[in-house]
């Protein structure tokens, strides 16, 4: 069985254009995300998906200098850039990962991993949302994004990919509950000049590389330091959404780790 992680990368972001190939430590943005990908347990193929256009030809170069494949394709249609970049890879199960979330973890995305070797047809993490904001991560077999790519037909379902199968009262779906509480009201993910401002003071000051900072870590951190965290505490708001969508799930106890 091959595993395969798909990131979703574009440089036209609305709110912070070029934002994942702006530097953190030393490095682009999508970098980080590419070699935390490849730390997940199980992952044999990295894959970024990319939209056509010469704009987006500089994100193809960086996601290859760090050893992702590549597949461009829709901008709009993103369901679509998933499916076909899963069969470029030949993928029998596939893990969403978006670009603009560098403290990814590896474990938390192996936790859920596991739920498709359990035999749930989709799972994630955010449903309802228990971990900070930018560990959001959603596992389907090859067989689910192929029904969801050749059923779903509304505007919202091609651009973000899963809503189809999150709704889908068919489809065996499970989550991982996260700590919940201080910890889901975290923001590790990058829209605003404020995110960019968080993740460089985080890299700055952590004692451990913050590139290799596991999720316990970055809250023990943030604890400490909670100075970081008030950098981008303006942005963060509610996730109603994941919370509406979460329907039908089965939720899985995260097991003790902090």
């Amino acid at each position: 069985m091959k595993i395969a992680v798909i990131i979703q990368a574009r440089m036209s972001s609305t709110r912070l254009p070029g934002k994942i190939l702006m530097d953190l430590s030393g490095r682009s943005v999508l970098a980080h995300v590419i070699e935390r990908c490849f730390l997940i347990s199980g992952v044999q193929e990295v894959c970024c998906a990319v939209p056509l256009g010469p704009k987006h030809d500089v994100v193809e170069k960086e996601a290859r200098f760090y050893g992702a494949d590549v597949f461009r394709g829709s901008e709009n249609d993103v369901l679509d850039r998933y499916w076909q970049a899963a069969k470029l890879v030949k993928a029998d199960v596939v893990i969403r990962i978006t670009s603009d979330c560098p403290l990814i973890d590896p474990v938390v995305c192996s936790r859920v991993l596991e739920l498709i070797d359990g035999g749930f047809e989709y799972a994630c993490n955010n449903a309802p949302p228990s971990w900070p904001h930018g560990l959001d991560c959603e596992a389907f077999p090859i067989e689910t994004l192929e029904r969801a790519a050749r059923s779903a037909t509304e505007l919202d379902d091609r651009e973000h990919v899963t809503p189809w199968m999150r709704r889908n009262a068919q489809l065996r779906k499970a989550s991982i509950l996260g700590p919940g509480g201080w910890t889901a009201r975290q923001r590790w993910t990058l829209d605003y000049p404020e995110d960019l401002e968080f993740f460089r003071a985080l890299f700055a000051l952590s004692d451990v590389t913050a590139s290799r900072m596991t999720c316990q870590q970055l809250l023990k951190f943030l604890r400490d330091h909670p100075e970081v965290s008030l950098l981008n505490n303006d942005r963060v708001t509610p996730r109603e959404m994941n919370s509406i969508m979460a329907a039908g799930f089965t939720i899985k106890q995260t097991a003790s780790w902090i």
